[in-house]
């Protein structure tokens, strides 16, 4: 595991964030910024979808946000908060900022190069093979090795990133005997919904995600209304953190910047996906009127997710930490409880057995919806069935495993997986830039 380490610092630490930021200035001037910085031309655009549309643009939208709300929402926050300190926010808000740019150029792509087969399918691999070859940057068959690379990675990321770690904060937050009981109650959930098909899916999350962030949200905000006298400290300490170390429990503990932009950028994928290639396939699928339009609702997941949601868990989170100093700095403590057990200590018990159910329904919801990315990549690869079904079969396995692995583990592959994505993600965006504006 040591190797794995090493390879998610660097990758954490240094590659990703800097593939990420070239990417967004490089793609800057190709995207037509004002469309998207002006609220009217913004706002008119997502309202405007085709009349009877199968599927609509919001629900392949409902689709990728099942894939990053809730569980990314909040074990990813508290992970950050916990490994890279309060400046940890500071730089998954950076990190979102440019990701905005990054994720309407993928999402573009996705539906640009996406295929029909009676309904509309895509992703990261399509574009990366279609992309490079119709651009003239690779030969098709380099082109075609390159997406299955990527396809590849994608079925890795659905099994780690997208069921372990959701297995993982499922079974987390109920007591340690019942964690392999919850780990296996959500594999046979999951088997039960691979039997509808995964076409089946997005009306699944279309349905289960609405209500649980709303729930989700309305807690929250009650919380941060309740404590609006620490906001002012708890964002000063958001902000100075991340510039220098801060030592935290009588100066036992310090944080570095390095730490901070580490823990912050790569939470913020996991959170919103942005840059690493996995949402678009969500896209993808929706009869949308232009590659713009569908772009648009990208960008409202990385807005509502990581700007939005994530900065909430982060402020209740540190609000209880300065209350009641609830924050296991530098450990590697499960959490998904931590979490709940902050909501707990501001709200009370009947708020945290909302919240335990929610946050398995979460999981359930984002498993499923990482399912369907890896059929896609599957199909990518081969048409077999056979390999379909292996997939099946490890998806469910992966689910019961979740509920037992031990943490540092899981986030070591699923940072290594996610960073090596997005640095092949963010190169081939960036050759295809010029292919951003085409029809506009």
């Amino acid at each position: 595991m040591r190797i794995f380490e090493i390879l998610s610092n660097f990758l954490g630490s240094f590659l990703t964030p800097v593939c990420l930021l070239a990417a967004a200035l490089l793609l800057f001037p190709k995207i037509r910024p004002a469309r998207l910085l002006n609220p009217r031309s913004f706002l008119r655009t997502l309202r405007d979808f085709p009349e009877n549309a199968e599927n609509t643009p919001f629900a392949a939208l409902s689709m990728a946000l099942a894939g990053t709300l809730g569980v990314g929402n909040i074990t990813g926050v508290a992970s950050a908060l916990v490994s890279g300190g309060p400046g940890a926010v500071f730089w998954m808000w950076a990190g979102a900022v440019f990701s905005i740019i990054v994720k309407y150029a993928e999402v573009y792509l996705a539906v640009k190069f996406r295929r029909h087969d009676g309904q509309w399918y895509g992703g990261a691999m399509y574009y990366i093979r279609d992309g490079l070859q119709v651009s003239g940057k690779l030969p098709y068959a380099a082109a075609s090795a390159l997406g299955g690379v990527f396809a590849v990675l994608c079925c890795l990321n659905s099994l780690v990133t997208g069921n372990i770690v959701q297995s993982n904060a499922a079974a987390c937050v109920m007591p340690a005997e019942y964690r392999l009981t919850c780990g296996t109650v959500l594999g046979v959930l999951v088997f039960l919904s691979l039997l509808y098909g995964s076409r089946k899916i997005e009306k699944i999350t279309a349905k289960l995600m609405p209500p649980l962030t709303a729930v989700y949200m309305i807690i929250a905000v009650t919380i941060l209304v309740c404590n609006a006298s620490l906001l002012p400290e708890v964002i000063g300490d958001i902000v100075r953190s991340a510039f220098a170390p801060r030592a935290v429990l009588g100066g036992t503990v310090g944080f570095t910047v390095r730490e901070g932009i580490r823990f912050g950028v790569m939470r913020g994928i996991f959170s919103n996906e942005a840059g690493c290639g996995t949402s678009p396939t969500a896209h993808a699928v929706s009869d949308t009127k232009s590659p713009h339009h569908q772009a648009c609702c990208g960008v409202v997941e990385v807005v509502f997710d990581t700007l939005i949601l994530c900065t909430m868990t982060a402020l209740v989170l540190l609000i209880a930490d300065r209350r009641y100093g609830i924050l296991p700095w530098k450990s590697d403590a499960d959490t998904a409880a931590v979490t709940l057990e902050a909501f707990r200590s501001l709200t009370g018990d009947a708020v945290y057995w909302i919240l335990m159910i929610a946050v398995v329904l979460f999981a359930y919801g984002t498993i499923i919806a990482q399912i369907y990315y890896g059929t896609v990549a599957i199909r990518y690869l081969t048409r077999k069935k056979v390999p379909m079904l292996v997939y099946y079969a490890l998806s469910a396995v992966c689910t019961v495993v979740g509920s037992v692995i031990a943490s540092p583990v899981m986030w070591t592959l699923a940072d290594v997986i996610i960073g090596i994505m997005t640095v092949i993600n963010c190169a081939v965006l960036i050759l295809l830039r010029r292919q951003c504006r085409d029809g506009w």
